[in-house]
């Protein structure tokens, strides 16, 4: 009950934050909030990686990383500098690989190391920076505060249901706290949420709210798995201790990875 109240506080602020981030600050604001979100993500990452004695070049993907949702504003706001961002993903990607000729030792993870940074520049810094492309979408504030709520409520109704109702595990060699009952409930109050919240923020109708719902709490919940994944592979319970009842950076935004990409994309077919 008290990491569930920890929790609920914990969330409400944070969406505050974001709802003055979103609507508040300017967007330059948003996409250097997003550069640092990434950033404690990427490290996060890279920490627990070097928990499973696996050498990684962590501030150079930290860094680069974080990069990425930078170079998606200034090529927004400088038309002819619109490939900076596929230039600094292969490139980063490249160097990645390059950076482990430069190390002294007879080591035997230097396929596991190179993979395991580029992939985080894909997993955290790419996934995440899709936020940053919404936001600069017409209509980009609404659109983004939508996606952040339905989101989010997936998670808080998975986690209350489960908490309240659940009885049968999902994938317990996963994530063993996580029932098929809080998933159902979940996906529930999403579709719930997207259908109020729609009306307000977006001009979608009522059947693309639907699928926008249901899609962003399955999304969402693979994500959040994924990150369990991580997690246990890792052999950690959090991947930080900044939110109460929550964990980390990535314990925060593991379910946004997911949904982001979907959401733009989506949004971009209609």
């Amino acid at each position: 009950m008290r990491n569930f109240v920890l929790r609920t506080i914990s969330s409400i602020f944070l969406v505050s934050f974001a709802f003055a981030v979103v609507y508040v600050f300017p967007s330059w604001m948003f996409c250097l909030f997003a550069a640092i979100f990434v950033a404690f993500g990427q490290l996060e990452f890279f920490e627990m990686v070097e928990k499973k004695n696996v050498f990684v070049y962590k501030y150079f993907g930290t860094v680069a990383g974080a990069l990425i949702p930078v170079v998606i504003y200034v090529g927004n706001s400088f038309p002819r500098m619109t490939n900076l961002e596929p230039i600094l993903i292969v490139g980063a990607s490249l160097f990645t690989l390059t950076l482990q000729f430069l190390r002294r030792d007879n080591a035997k993870d230097h396929l596991v190391s190179t993979a395991l940074t580029m992939f985080s520049l894909m997993y955290i810094g790419w996934f995440f920076s899709f936020l940053v492309k919404i936001r600069l979408l017409d209509n980009g504030a609404n659109l983004a505060l939508f996606l952040i709520l339905v989101t989010k409520s997936a998670d808080m109704g998975a986690y209350a249901v489960g908490s309240l109702m659940g009885r049968h595990e999902l994938i317990p060699r996963i994530s063993p706290n996580k029932t098929k009952e809080g998933t159902l409930g979940g996906v529930l109050i999403s579709v719930l949420t997207a259908m109020v919240l729609g009306k307000i923020l977006t001009h979608y109708p009522a059947a693309h709210l639907v699928v926008l719902g249901g899609a962003v709490a399955v999304l969402g919940q693979i994500g959040d798995l994924a990150e369990s994944l991580i997690k246990r592979d890792c052999g950690v319970k959090d991947s930080g201790v900044y939110f109460a009842g929550i964990g980390g950076m990535l314990d925060l935004v593991d379910s946004l990875l997911f949904t982001a990409p979907f959401f733009y994309f989506y949004v971009r077919s209609l």
